[in-house]
């Protein structure tokens, strides 16, 4: 009997687990998946390669059987939402959502069409900074389309939106203006909005699911913030002196939120979520200020945390107290988060070089992996296969 039930249970089919939005589907780089590849190349355990049209960097967001993602022509002046075939590579949908009578600044490094979309039921909404968000059904149709009063910066739109409940957040961090807002999914309609003040920041927040009540952290120029994600009424601040132009997205675990500080004064910060009000001398359990990304966000994994810094230098630390367990050069540049999945850690470089390390506290590379072309976008997972998006293209690899 035993038996039988053990085959029984082999023979149940596995079920795919979606990447809905950057990060996958805890925003924080993990994912259930078993069974991906551990090596390929241009020619191996490439099931396709397709060609997406005009340029952006957004990260691919998956749902069932289909990839979503943004772009914009090669004249910037085209905002468009593009839907690929899990199973085949083909574009199914490429769609305008906004046109642009002029164009903005925007840093060599990132696109018109850099935050992921994030996918909800039949919905997908996406977020092109100042330039425009919306909300589309799987089949093209515009549900809503808003654009929120606020400038993209001068390096242009980073932060992707978040879900929760019945609301749409997003950080809008400009120059000249810095809030926070919270629009009705159904409609597009602003349902509360948080001002502060700062400089430009390009990160997406996150909500943090506690017993005594969700915060949502949503990290600005010189303080990160938690807000209440239903009224956004403040729980507490952190501040970081001149800190400014963050975009790694901040994760949580141990009780603690790890916050990268951005531009000026680069630090990572590991603060308590259970503060009031300004928690800048009471709430911070440990800092680094060595090896701090300024693009990829860290990586929780158990009690370890992971960081790979702009040019290269990956680190594991005690997510607990801070202390480095190891620090290692990978070739490279870095702009990609990294991503846990199938018990192995996935680092992407911007020149299209992967290196995949086995967690824990001494450093153990597994592979190194090389596809063609400029590679920004971070890495999703679904259906027993890892995408990646370059510059011109569109991987799916499995075994």
């Amino acid at each position: 009997m035993k038996t039988l039930l053990v085959l029984l249970l082999l023979s149940l089919p596995v079920l795919a687990q979606d990447w809905p939005e950057f990060r996958g589907p805890s925003g924080q780089g993990h994912s259930a998946e078993r069974g991906l590849p551990l090596s390929w190349s241009e020619t191996k355990n490439v099931k396709w390669k397709t060609a997406i049209p005009g340029k952006g960097w957004s990260s691919p967001a998956i749902q069932g059987d289909r990839i979503w993602l943004t772009t914009a022509t090669e004249d910037g002046k085209s905002l468009r939402a593009v839907s690929v075939d899990l199973k085949t590579g083909a574009v199914v949908l490429n769609i305008e959502l906004f046109r642009l009578k002029s164009l903005g600044p925007l840093n060599a490094k990132n696109s018109l069409a850099s935050p992921t979309p994030i996918l909800e039921g039949d919905k997908i909404y996406l977020h092109f900074g100042a330039n425009g968000t919306a909300c589309i059904t799987q089949t093209g149709e515009i549900v809503w389309k808003t654009k929120l009063d606020y400038d993209n910066g001068q390096h242009g739109a980073g932060g992707s939106p978040v879900i929760y409940d019945d609301l749409l957040v997003v950080n809008c961090d400009g120059q000249e203006m810095q809030y926070v807002v919270a629009l009705d999914k159904l409609t597009g309609k602003t349902r509360w909005r948080k001002y502060r003040t700062g400089a430009q920041a390009y990160s997406t927040p996150l909500v943090v699911r506690l017993p005594a009540g969700d915060q949502l952290i949503s990290i600005g120029a010189y303080r990160t913030f938690a807000y209440e994600p239903r009224t956004g009424k403040e729980l507490w601040q952190v501040s970081y002196g001149d800190g400014f132009s963050n975009v790694p997205r901040p994760v949580y675990g141990n009780g603690l939120v790890y916050i990268c500080t951005g531009f000026q004064q680069p630090a990572l910060l590991a603060v308590r979520v259970d503060g009031k009000g300004d928690v800048t001398k009471s709430g911070v359990a440990w800092s680094l200020k060595r090896g701090v990304s300024l693009t990829p966000s860290p990586l929780l994994v158990g009690e370890e945390l992971y960081l790979v810094s702009d040019n290269g230098i990956a680190s594991c630390l005690d997510a607990k107290t801070g202390i480095p367990h190891w620090q290692m050069r990978l070739n490279g540049n870095y702009s990609a988060s990294p991503i846990y999945a199938d018990g192995r850690i996935y680092f992407l470089s911007e020149e299209g070089e992967s290196v995949v390390i086995a967690p824990g506290k001494e450093f153990k590379a597994l592979a190194q992996n090389q596809l063609d072309g400029q590679t920004l976008a971070s890495m999703a997972v679904s259906n027993g296969s890892i995408f990646i998006r370059s510059q011109t293209h569109l991987y799916r690899l499995s075994n």
